[in-house]
C-alpha cells in the first residue's frame, strides 16, 4: 500500500482528484479521477452543481482507497469568490450561484456612488470587479434574499467541501482575500465594512492560513470511502491560483512572474507586503493571500474561457474541436481581428461566436469566420493582453520582470505561448502543467 496525499482541485469547468506519492524524493503524481462541473441556469440565476460535485469528490476518494493508496491527508482548492450559505444545524440552504450570474450587474458601480473606492483599495487591495463576494452579498441584501436571514456561516467553496468531509467550518486565507471584504494588511476580517454593509458578523467565522489542519473525516465519510483509519483535511492555498503560484521558483537574481493559465489567467508576481497605492488600484491589480506569508500581487485577466466556450459550440455542432487541429489552422489563418477580453459581452454569452462577431462588427473589423480564424483572433488578443499587464506591472515594481513562467492547464498551448513571449519580449518558461495540484500536495507535505 502506497501512501499518497490526495489534492482535490476544482475548476470551472472540471474537477479532479489527484494523489501524490513520493518516490526516491520526487513527488509523482497519479491522476485517480476526472469529473465535469457544469453550471445550470434555473429560475433566472446560474448556479454550480454542489451535490454532484461533492458525490464526485467522495467518488474520487473512494479510487483513489480502492487503487491501494493509504491516504495521509486531503487538500482541496477551487476557484474564488462563490459561497455556500448553511444554518445553524449545518444545512446547505441553497445552490452556491456561480460568479457569471448576472446578479451583479450594475452593483459596483451602485455600491461606490456610496463608499470612497480609493479609501477602499486602500484597505482590500482588490480588484473591483462585479464577479467578487463583496458584490454577491451586496445583491443579495439589496433584493431581501431569505437565506441571509437564516444563514449562520458563509463557506467560501473549498470551505463548504471541507465542511461537509469534517464538520468544521472555518474560512481559508487564500480564497478569503478574493471576497473584497478582508482587511489586506491585517489579513483578517474588514468587520467595518461587513457592518457598513448590514451583512451579520456572525457569518464570518475564523480566518485560517495555509498549513493549519481542517480536522478528521467524519465516520460517515470513513464508511462511504471504505476505510477505518483517520484522514486529516489541511487547508492548503485553496484558492487555485495561490496553490499554483507557490511552485513558481523564486529567484534572488531575476525578478519573476508568473502567469496561471487557464479559464482565468491570472498574471503577477509573489510579494511579502500588499501593494496598496492608488497606481495599484488604478492598474486594476489585486493582493490575494499566498503561501508562507506571500501576497499574490496579480491582475485577474479572462483567459482561455473564451475558446473552451468557442470550442463547446463548435462540439454541439459536429466540428472538429481538437487542439492538434484547431491550434495548427490558427497559425495560417489570415485575420487582423482583436477583442478585448475582458469586455462583459465575452463574460456569458449564449454564443460566444456570435459575440465575438458583434464585437469586431461593432468596432470596424472584419470579423472571423473560420474555425482557424476564431482561434487566432483569441489567442493574439491574450498575447496582447499580456503585454498590457507586464507593462503596468513593471511601473508598479522597483525593478521589471526578466522571466515569465507559464503555469496550469493553459501552459501547453504553445501558440499562445509563442505569441505571449513575442508580445512581451522576455523569455517564457513553460509549466508545471499541474501546478495547482503539486502546490496543493506540497502544502500538504509541510
Amino acid at each position: 500500500m502506497k501512501e499518497a496525499y490526495l489534492a482535490i482541485d476544482f475548476g470551472g469547468g472540471s474537477g479532479r482528484v489527484i494523489a501524490g506519492c513520493l518516490s526516491e524524493g520526487e513527488l509523482v503524481l497519479d491522476t485517480i479521477y476526472r469529473f465535469p462541473n457544469r453550471q445550470v441556469r434555473m429560475g433566472g440565476h446560474v448556479y454550480w452543481d454542489f451535490l454532484s460535485l461533492f458525490e464526485n469528490m467522495k467518488t474520487g476518494i473512494r479510487m483513489a482507497v480502492e487503487k491501494g493508496y493509504t491516504l495521509k491527508s486531503i487538500g482541496i482548492d477551487t476557484w474564488g469568490v462563490d459561497f455556500g450559505l448553511i444554518d445553524k444545524q449545518g444545512n446547505l440552504l441553497g445552490n452556491p450561484v456561480c460568479y457569471r450570474d448576472s446578479r451583479t450587474e450594475g452593483m459596483p458601480e451602485e455600491f461606490f456612488s456610496k463608499v470612497d473606492v480609493k479609501a477602499h483599495y486602500a484597505e482590500s487591495g482588490t480588484q473591483v470587479m462585479a464577479i467578487n463576494t463583496l458584490f454577491q452579498l451586496y445583491a443579495m441584501k439589496k433584493e431581501d434574499n431569505a437565506q441571509l436571514k437564516v444563514a449562520d456561516k458563509l463557506l467560501f467553496m473549498p470551505d463548504l467541501f471541507s465542511y461537509y468531509l469534517t464538520g468544521v467550518a472555518n474560512n481559508e486565507y487564500s480564497i478569503a482575500s478574493t471576497s473584497e471584504l478582508l482587511d489586506a494588511k491585517a489579513r483578517t476580517w474588514n468587520f467595518k465594512l461587513i457592518r457598513e454593509l448590514g451583512l451579520p458578523e456572525h457569518l464570518f467565522g475564523e480566518v485560517v492560513m495555509p498549513g493549519t489542519s481542517r480536522g478528521f473525516l467524519k465516520p460517515e465519510i470513513k464508511e462511504q470511502i471504505g476505510i477505518d483509519y483517520e484522514v486529516e483535511v489541511i487547508a492548503v492555498a485553496s484558492h487555485d491560483t495561490a496553490s499554483a503560484a507557490s511552485v513558481v521558483p523564486l529567484s534572488s537574481e531575476e525578478k519573476v512572474a508568473f502567469l496561471s493559465s487557464g479559464t482565468w489567467s491570472l498574471l503577477g508576481v509573489m510579494s511579502d507586503e500588499p501593494i496598496l497605492t492608488e497606481e495599484a488600484r488604478l492598474a486594476g491589480f489585486t493582493n490575494e493571500g499566498g503561501t508562507d506569508g506571500k501576497i499574490c500581487f496579480l491582475q485577474n485577466i479572462t483567459g482561455l474561457w473564451i475558446l473552451q466556450k468557442l470550442m463547446q459550440e463548435w462540439k454541439e455542432e459536429g466540428k472538429d474541436v481538437a487542439y492538434s487541429t484547431l491550434l495548427p489552422a490558427a497559425e495560417v489563418a489570415e485575420t487582423d481581428a482583436l477583442i478585448d477580453v475582458d469586455d462583459t459581452v465575452f463574460q456569458c454569452p449564449v454564443s460566444m461566436a456570435e459575440a465575438i462577431t458583434n464585437y469586431c462588427i461593432a468596432h470596424q473589423q472584419t470579423p472571423p469566420s473560420t474555425q482557424g480564424e476564431f482561434v487566432k483572433c483569441v489567442l493574439r488578443s491574450l498575447a496582447l493582453r499580456y503585454k498590457t499587464g507586464m507593462g503596468a506591472l513593471n511601473r508598479l515594481l522597483p525593478e521589471p520582470v526578466t522571466k515569465l513562467y507559464v503555469i496550469g492547464g493553459g501552459s501547453q498551448n504553445k501558440y499562445l505561448n509563442r505569441l505571449t513571449e513575442e508580445a512581451i519580449g522576455i523569455p517564457v518558461i513553460e509549466g508545471p502543467v499541474e501546478a495547482t495540484a503539486i502546490g496543493n500536495i506540497r502544502q500538504q507535505m509541510k
